[in-house]
């Protein structure tokens, strides 16, 4: 059995607070893991309201360098911390040049904590992989983007990630933001594990509006026969209602405690 509580979202659940942002807490056979931390202190004042201590997290994994799942790692220290690279790279928005990007930077985090860097899946345990860099491999998916890097050139966030928890002969896909495309995650997860079946998927979709790219990623979700749909954080209304209709999904909230499996 695999819990995922959600310590960080855009809604809040109950009495505790929310942000713009994503912080998940995952056990696993004796595992535990804080997947992304939001941008500020409120997964940790969730969590000790919801009595999760994060000083036992065996590994915080950090799904990309974006501000609003990342800044909390200011509020850490002392833990294996897992990633890609290109995390630590500094960005802006195309629109107005606004600073995206971690506010600790890549010497600060290796002073905090013990950082393990990876573009290839990283086997955190035998059933739960940090999937590294995900190939852009459909045509509908992670084909334009508002963000730039420090040299100006388009910055397509290749160090999105996202993590696979193996279950008997299925799998759960915990992503953070999906700009590399939810369904180039999905494949990815199934092809690196070997295994079809996918039971949850949850997280950001990055998808904003009911579009082309929203259609083809609910025809390709539909077409698993997925268990359990969490699309939230950066997926927004237009996206939802659309994918309410075919999926009858439920809003993710602060709190809200979750069986993957």
């Amino acid at each position: 059995m695999t819990k995922l509580t959600v310590l960080t979202e855009n809604a809040a659940g109950g009495y505790l607070q929310a942000e713009h942002g994503l912080s998940y807490f995952i056990e696993h056979n004796g595992t535990t893991i804080l997947f992304d931390t939001g941008h500020s202190d409120v997964f940790i004042k969730n969590a000790g309201k919801l009595n999760i201590n994060l000083n036992n997290t065996d590994t915080i994994v950090l799904s990309h360098g974006h501000w609003d799942h990342g800044n909390g790692l200011q509020f850490l220290s002392d833990k294996t911390l897992i990633t890609h690279p290109n995390s630590f790279i500094k960005r802006y928005r195309k629109h107005d040049s606004s600073n995206i990007g971690l506010v600790l930077s890549k010497k600060e985090i290796e002073n905090r904590f013990k950082l393990i860097v990876s573009k290839e899946p990283y086997y955190i345990t035998d059933d739960i992989i940090f999937l590294g860099e995900i190939p852009h491999l459909n045509d509908f998916e992670a084909q334009t983007t508002t963000f730039i890097d420090e040299k100006g050139n388009d910055d397509f966030v290749v160090d999105d990630s996202a993590i696979v928890i193996k279950e008997q002969d299925s799998i759960s896909v915990v992503t953070g933001c999906s700009h590399s495309g939810i369904c180039n995650i999905v494949s990815y997860a199934q092809k690196v594990t070997d295994i079809e079946t996918v039971n949850t998927v949850i997280g950001g979709f990055h998808l904003k509006y009911n579009n082309l790219q929203t259609q083809k990623t609910i025809d390709f979700l539909k077409k698993l026969n997925i268990k359990n749909l969490y699309p939230s954080h950066c997926t927004e209304l237009p996206a939802l209602a659309e994918f309410y209709k075919h999926f009858k999904i439920k809003q993710v909230k602060t709190g809200q405690m979750i069986n993957l499996q």
